[in-house]
């Protein structure tokens, strides 16, 4: 695939109900705003709160960056719709393997007590 070095791409890997990964890769020109970034703040973490298709593929959206409550108001091309949505993926899929790694570490605390607490013969045939 010739890439042209002025060029951005995105890649998004999607799984398939067979197990079968897929790249999707897009490009675009790099002028395109990215509506994950506060213009006010900063923060990477503007996320939508009220959406309509307007019916010619574009998308009136409600941003709201939860750094700084800003809200913006506009009409969004479809193409930075999607960069919003794979960003926002790409969040929710962090916060699921922080939630994991934080499941099995508490697990492990729970387990090492109890296992500590037989050991001390502290459990008794009445606590079950």
């Amino acid at each position: 695939m010739n890439e042209t070095p002025d060029h951005n791409h995105a890649v998004r890997k999607i799984v398939l109900p067979s197990g079968r990964q897929i790249e999707i890769v897009t490009f675009s020109d790099g002028n395109v705003r990215q509506l994950n970034l506060c213009l006010h703040c900063g923060s990477d973490l503007v996320q939508p709160v009220a959406w309509s298709e307007t019916g010619d593929g574009r998308w009136d959206l409600l941003l709201e960056c939860p750094n700084c409550t800003r809200s913006e108001s506009g009409t969004f091309s479809r193409l930075q719709v999607e960069q919003l949505e794979e960003r926002l993926d790409e969040g929710l899929a962090a916060m699921l393997t922080d939630l994991q790694r934080l499941s099995q570490a508490n697990m492990s605390s729970d387990v090492d007590r109890f296992v500590a607490a037989l050991n001390a013969d502290m459990i008794l045939p009445e606590d079950f």
